[in-house]
């Protein structure tokens, strides 16, 4: 082998040298670019989706070679190549542990776990309405055979040199992939994906929040009343999404010069008189503010910005032509920014939902406009003096969109098949590393009115990655919870209100998504890769570190009134989060719930952090009351990490100096089994702490845990007062006010255990509801209360009583919920 050779391979570099058409580099230990060139250049440059990649860790790599054959080895994964053009038949790699079958390029029929898709928009399920064909989701980089393969030959690039975008050089043959190849290693694959194409950035916290938003045609005092209601009925939000009727729309001037309103830049004054005062209004209220654009039609004369954009283009105005977008024209991207949009930020717009819609043509080959815009939006975002952590809102782009949060998955149709697919598409979308999905919840169009279809999506909705309410524009479709009956609303508002809750536990999971590359949804077999139930259970995934969510996507019986689903609990003991029942694991099971309740499951050592506030304010600031979800029965640790910068002081805009990378404030929690001793604190503070936060109160709620003898709590040593409740879903410890700088210890005795399940208290108000003869109800209850028998043989007997299959489901899962009760 020549020394040129040897010298490049210490950079991961395989070949392309002088007359070589192939070249390859090692760029993690299961992580491999194939290039081919027919021209012998290959490309050097930062692609959308490999934008870091020469910030790769080189492993320790092996090279055999022969004239005629090529092999690279890592500990992963074994290539073997006979230097021509790739084929299925020269070009293979067996990963090691999975030796059955041998990846080979392009080869027909390769399993993937997928990745995700540009948009849902009109989409019922996975079914496009136009094409009455599903959605086929673009692939991810994990697959059940341990090997995937990206394909990158077509992505548009960077040009360092010149400062902007770039197209691929010309040719159809030019290939250039990579080859992920970790096994079942899943989460390790993703963080190769990482490695390569950047990190998720942090979220603001804020955007954790409930998002407003309705194509509407608000007026700024309705807008402001909207707000207030929403205050008035102590739901909390903080985000104000203003739709496409911010602009001209339906103005004599578009009309005249022959356009839709699709697109436009000019406040519509009769709706929204004094542009900054109402988003002084909406930030006063603690609300960020997104405004909708469709940039695809340009600048048009009418546009208050027209003639100042014309002049910056050297555009001739005499004939009033319109200024086309152009999203590669460098130009016209510094004009659109720099003028068009800077115009509106300076009226309070704090980001912008890009609305693209057009397709993924430019005048550059293979260069597609979301892209361009997602990037430079991002960009633009990241230049503005009181931002530090970017956001825009808009459509996946392709392998590299998780760099520009937050993801906007389109207009979808308001059916029980659309809520059923959201889950998993949400969770499949981690695959390629994207994972901050917005879904238009309760969905956005056609369907029928159906409150409980509501419910259920907004309870998907404040467990899934952002939570934003949408709907079209027709007067019928209201998701404002006060206009739904009583029941469907007062469950909408309280889920609202948990979603604001659970921000100190999801800002743990933002940040551990940006630094550690564990996006906050993971699917089952992430966690449980050689278990079968794992794949089979599209549907419920991992919400964090410490959640297990399975969400229910089909109608209640109405006779039962309880909806079911099939899901998987994984080996270990768990408790439902709303009702406190304790459940053994590793095992199918049908898992029924009434409309205000949904199947969340915390496992045996984990801990929850949660604002408090039952009633949460606006904008998710750092709470100063925390009430810890706690499960006994095995040890758990928790970290709650915040910036000071998010308190709640009303202050927008920040001083230089404080967009600097974040110090977190860290707050410790640990519980050990043996003991039952829970340690708070003390925070350790990358920041001058606030002399006003000094104080925090804690409560403590052991979910599912049984009644405890003797429980004792000290702030350093000195002895607190605390004081004990018992609840439905388990007990509450308040520990009441304590410094921040303090170890607040709580004290349960040792090795504390989980209560018995009494499932007779949570079959009995079913039944008591249930629309079925009252004779069936006797024979259950008799039978149900026979205590002359062991519940086994109880539950034996159920099953030759006729009855609804449904209600059936549900007494069997109570029944056996937990092997002690």
């Amino acid at each position: 082998m020549s020394e040129d050779r040897d010298s490049v391979r210490k950079d991961g570099i395989v070949g392309g040298s002088k007359g070589e058409h192939y070249r390859f580099t090692v760029l993690g230990d299961g992580l491999l670019r194939m290039e081919w060139a027919p021209d012998c250049v290959f490309e050097d440059r930062r692609s959308a989706f490999a934008a870091t990649r020469d910030q790769a860790k080189i492993p320790p790599f092996e090279v055999r070679e022969t004239h005629g054959q090529l092999e690279i080895i890592t500990k992963r994964f074994h290539l073997t190549y006979d230097k021509q053009q790739f084929s299925a038949h020269g070009l293979y790699a067996l990963v090691f542990g999975f030796t059955r079958s041998l990846w080979r390029f392009k080869e027909e029929g390769q399993p993937n776990l997928g990745g995700t898709y540009r948009t849902l928009d009109n989409v019922d399920g996975q079914r496009d309405i136009h094409t009455d064909r599903n959605i086929e989701i673009e692939p991810g980089v994990l697959s059940p055979k341990g090997y995937a393969l990206l394909d990158d030959s077509k992505s548009m690039l960077f040009d360092d040199q010149k400062g902007f975008i770039d197209a691929r050089r010309p040719g159809n043959d030019r290939i250039d992939c990579y080859l992920f190849a970790y096994g079942h290693d899943y989460r390790q694959a993703v963080k190769a994906l990482y490695s390569i194409s950047g990190p998720t950035p942090v979220l603001p916290r804020w955007a954790l929040g409930n998002w407003w938003s309705r194509y509407y045609e608000y007026t700024s005092d309705s807008y402001i009343a909207l707000m207030d209601k929403f205050k008035e009925e102590g739901i909390p939000l903080s985000v104000a999404v203003i739709d496409m009727d911010w602009h001209l729309v339906d103005d004599k001037r578009v009309k005249d010069a022959g356009q839709t309103g699709w697109t436009g830049y000019t406040w519509n004054r009769d709706l929204f008189p004094d542009p900054p005062a109402f988003m002084a209004e909406l930030h006063k209220r603690k609300l960020q503010i997104t405004l909708n654009d469709h940039p695809a039609d340009g600048i048009h004369s009418y546009e208050d910005i027209y003639t100042k954009v014309a002049e910056a283009l050297h555009h001739d105005t005499s004939k009033n032509e319109p200024i086309p977008f152009d999203c590669v024209d460098p130009a016209y991207l510094r004009a659109y920014f720099d003028i068009v949009l800077k115009s509106i930020d300076d009226d309070g717009c704090d980001f912008w939902w890009i609305d693209w819609q057009q397709g993924p043509f430019s005048r550059l080959k293979d260069v597609d406009p979301l892209w361009v815009l997602n990037h430079y939006h991002f960009l633009h975002n990241s230049k503005k003096e009181d931002v530090k952590n970017p956001i825009i809102f808009s459509r996946f782009g392709g392998p590299g969109s998780h760099r520009y949060p937050v993801g906007f998955s389109g207009d979808t149709v308001t059916t029980w098949a659309s809520l059923d697919f959201q889950p998993e598409f949400t969770a499949m979308a981690s695959n390629i590393g994207y994972g901050w999905w917005s879904h238009d919840i309760g969905g956005h169009m056609l369907g029928v009115r159906d409150d409980e279809l509501t419910v259920r999506w907004v309870q998907f909705g404040v467990l899934s990655p952002i939570m934003r309410l949408h709907s079209t524009k027709n007067k019928w479709v209201t998701k404002e919870p006060w206009r739904l009956p009583p029941s469907p609303g007062s469950i909408v508002t309280s889920f609202l209100r948990l979603r604001h809750r659970l921000i100190p536990y999801l800002q743990t999971m933002n940040v551990r998504a940006a630094n550690e590359g564990e996006p906050l949804v993971q699917p089952m077999y992430w966690e449980y890769p050689d278990k079968d139930e794992a794949y089979r259970h599209k549907n419920q995934y991992l919400f964090g570190t410490e959640m297990l969510v399975i969400p229910i996507t089909t109608p209640q019986d109405p006779r039962v009134r309880v909806a079911k689903v099939k899901g998987w609990l994984p080996p270990g003991t768990y408790v439902d989060y709303f009702s406190g029942v304790v459940y053994e694991g590793d095992r199918e099971l049908w898992i029924s719930r009434s409309l205000d309740q949904y199947p969340v499951f915390l496992r045996k050592g984990s801990i929850v952090p949660l604002d408090a506030a039952s009633t949460p304010e606006n904008g998710g600031a750092n709470p100063n009351s925390f009430e810890i979800i706690l499960v006994v029965g095995a040890d758990g640790a928790f970290e709650i990490l915040e910036d000071r910068e998010d308190t709640d002081d009303n202050e927008r805009h920040r001083t230089s100096a404080s967009l600097s990378q974040t110090n977190w404030d860290r707050t410790p929690l640990k519980y050990v089994q043996e003991t039952g001793a829970l340690h708070i604190g003390p925070i350790q503070s990358g920041n001058p702490i606030n002399k006003t936060c000094q104080l925090r109160s804690w409560t403590v709620r052991l979910l599912g845990a049984a009644p405890l003898k003797v429980v004792s709590a000290s702030q350093d040593g000195a002895p607190l007062n605390p004081y004990v409740t018992i609840e439905d879903n388990g007990l509450v410890v308040q520990l009441g006010e304590t410094t921040m700088h303090s170890t607040v210890a709580l004290e349960l005795g040792p090795d504390p255990q989980l209560r018995r399940n009494e499932p007779l208290e949570l079959i009995e108000p079913v039944l008591q509801h249930a629309q079925i003869e009252y004779d069936v109800k006797d024979k259950l209850w008799e039978t149900l209360t026979d205590e002359r028998v062991p519940m086994t043989v109880r539950v034996s007997r159920l099953q030759t009583l006729e009855m609804n299959p449904n209600l059936r489901l549900f007494l069997t899962e109570y029944l056996l919920a937990d092997s002690t009760s």
